[in-house]
């Protein structure tokens, strides 16, 4: 069974800083393509950052520049740095898995979702 557990959000300052982590079991991030979406209050969930095996990296326009992707193999974990907060970013934010293919912002191509974890950015 694979799973997937998100940590790491809570309630910032705009300007501050989070990383997220995703901690993933039953299956290894060595050839899985791990992305973050994220949900805001009364919005459909959105594309923020995916990852795919090869090392291609896909982003949000929205947050380009201020948040990075990146996997430690060897913890099975995957990381959402996200610098320079700004109150829209507030949302609940997901870590997704996809078995095959490449980096999508689709989210109907995952196959394994976290439950999400709040990040809450006051002005």
């Amino acid at each position: 069974q694979v799973q997937l557990v998100e940590s790491g959000g809570g309630l910032v300052q705009a300007g501050d800083s989070l990383r997220l982590s995703c901690v993933v079991s039953g299956r290894t991030i060595n050839y899985s393509t791990m992305g973050w979406f994220r949900q805001a209050p009364g919005k459909e969930r959105e594309f923020v950052v995916a990852s795919g095996w090869t090392g291609r990296t896909n982003y949000a326009d929205a947050v380009k520049g201020r948040f990075t992707i990146s996997r430690d193999n060897a913890k099975n974990t995957v990381y959402l740095q996200m610098n320079s907060l700004k109150p829209e970013d507030t949302a609940v934010y997901y870590c997704a898995a996809r078995r095959n293919g490449l980096a999508s912002q689709s989210e109907n191509e995952y196959d394994y979702w976290g439950q999400g974890t709040q990040v809450t950015v006051s002005s």
